[in-house]
């Protein structure tokens, strides 16, 4: 996915750019970027690092001297190298994005066929945000060719861009990804996480609604485009990308998760003796749950920060297998003898619960139960990323179903349908394959009714299929 941090200010903004766009830090692992502009110089002044071996900071913070000015933006990409710096007919700017574009090759074409030229390669392949800059540059101007970006990704794409005025920002045409702008005095900065904001002293302004554009400086905010009226923003925002402490259209992360774990431990009829959370995104449910359900919560399991802080693992199969098992470490005093039930995000592959579930047999469960707090991932996702991947059949559902039916995509309305034999079916077998005592999955209207939006506002296609293109 990935986080951005923009930051407008009477005083040297290097203090906030760095900090700010580090509280992003979770939604990104391969490349991070920072650029300041300084108006007494009228100079840009940029550094990009990659960071799949090392931490933002550490990459960062023995060059914060070199980023000179008031006003700057940065980017913790899961991609693409970023930010990019042009000089086009529309003026200097610096760009920013949290883009999934996955109609990237023919967008790419289309330009090169107009004499158009890429500089920036990715790994040999097109960078994507320098695709989305040079379609905001056949615009007449910054809306109208922001406006042209949003006509033509498929996909979803959210833009920040560092002019020498200001700062423009721009959410996604759907607002599949968040943007919130916070202010202070003598400041403003705008974020994909609004976690940035309270140790920065930054109290929230604005949440940028679906296709809004905004411009601002430290003393100035100006709407140049108006939200639209449809609104597919990711479940999944709540359910596993976002920080505890964050709020998207004003809905705390946390608080969400908390009610999802209480109705279903409401609603649950096994007898367990603890509720625990697969850090970090189960241990809210979990609490939830222990609330609902009145047992205590314990923490069985823990995960070791210290070298393995984010939630995000490798791309490469064999390494995330050896990571879903490293960071992660059981506690046999909370373990043995006892009728656990572990609350967790999701099932994707299904990878990091079979090492898991071996393990906590192995440290003396007797019974282990799981909860997840979204429904069964059925499709890919093809928006922000999440379940992106070269084939359905990579999900653990699509494999069952295709074991089941012959066709991994056949009947697929009667396995997202939670009242059907073949959910049941596929559920069953899910529990039976990775030896769980019992697994229940959240279901659409429970995880809708915590998230508090209409279900037309939130997408759900990893789940039903279902959503706004």
């Amino acid at each position: 996915m990935g986080g951005f941090f923009g930051v407008t200010a009477h005083k040297p903004c290097v203090n906030d750019l760095f900090y700010g766009v580090d509280y992003n830090s979770h939604l990104g692992t391969r490349r991070a970027g920072m650029v300041s502009y300084d108006t007494t110089q009228s100079k840009f002044f940029r550094s990009i690092h990659n960071i799949e071996r090392s931490y933002f900071r550490t990459k960062f913070e023995d060059e914060l001297s070199k980023f000179v000015g008031n006003s700057g933006i940065a980017v913790i990409s899961d991609n693409d190298p970023q930010p990019i710096i042009f000089n086009s007919r529309l003026g200097q700017f610096a760009i920013v994005t949290v883009a999934h574009v996955t109609n990237k090759d023919e967008l790419a074409q289309e330009l090169l066929d107009k004499n158009q030229h890429f500089a920036e390669l990715s790994s040999g392949n097109i960078n994507p945000t320098e695709l989305i800059a040079l379609l905001i540059t056949e615009g007449k101007d910054y809306v109208d060719g922001i406006n042209n970006v949003f006509a033509k990704v498929k996909g979803s794409c959210s833009i920040m861009l560092l002019t020498p005025t200001g700062i423009i920002v721009a959410r996604d045409r759907l607002g599949r990804t968040p943007i919130v702008i916070g202010k202070k005095d003598g400041a403003r900065a705008a974020t994909s996480e609004s976690t940035s904001f309270p140790n920065l002293d930054y109290e929230i302004e604005h949440y940028v609604g679906p296709g809004e554009i905004i411009k601002f400086d430290a003393d100035n905010f100006e709407q140049l485009q108006a939200p639209g009226k449809e609104m597919q923003i990711c479940s999944f925002l709540w359910v596993y990308y976002g920080f505890p402490t964050s709020c998207y259209e004003g809905i705390n992360v946390e608080d969400v998760r908390l009610k999802i774990g209480n109705k279903m431990g409401q609603k649950d009829t096994s007898e367990v003796d603890c509720a625990c959370g697969i850090p970090d995104s189960g241990t809210g449910m979990a609490i939830g749950y222990a609330e609902g359900k009145k047992v205590p919560f314990h923490r069985a399991i823990s995960k070791y920060t210290p070298t393995w802080p984010r939630s995000f693992t490798p791309s490469d199969q064999v390494r995330r297998s050896l990571v879903a098992k490293m960071k992660l470490i059981p506690n046999r005093a909370m373990l043995e003898g006892k009728r656990v039930l572990f609350c967790d995000d999701s099932i994707v592959r299904g990878t990091q619960l079979r090492d898991n579930t071996k393990v906590l047999y192995d440290y003396g469960a007797k019974e282990v139960h799981m909860r997840i707090s979204c429904p069964p991932l059925i499709y890919g996702c093809k928006y922000i990323g999440f379940t992106n991947s070269k084939s359905d059949m990579e999900l653990i559902t699509r494999r069952i179903i295709g074991e089941f039916e012959g066709d991994p995509s056949k009947n697929l309305d009667r396995y997202i349908d939670h009242n059907t034999p073949e959910y049941q079916r596929m559920v069953e077998e899910i529990k039976n394959r990775f030896g769980l005592t019992s697994l229940k999955f959240n279901t659409i209207d429970d995880l809708i009714e915590a998230i508090g939006l209409p279900k037309c506002k939130v997408c759900t296609y990893c789940f039903d299929g279902k959503s706004i293109d």
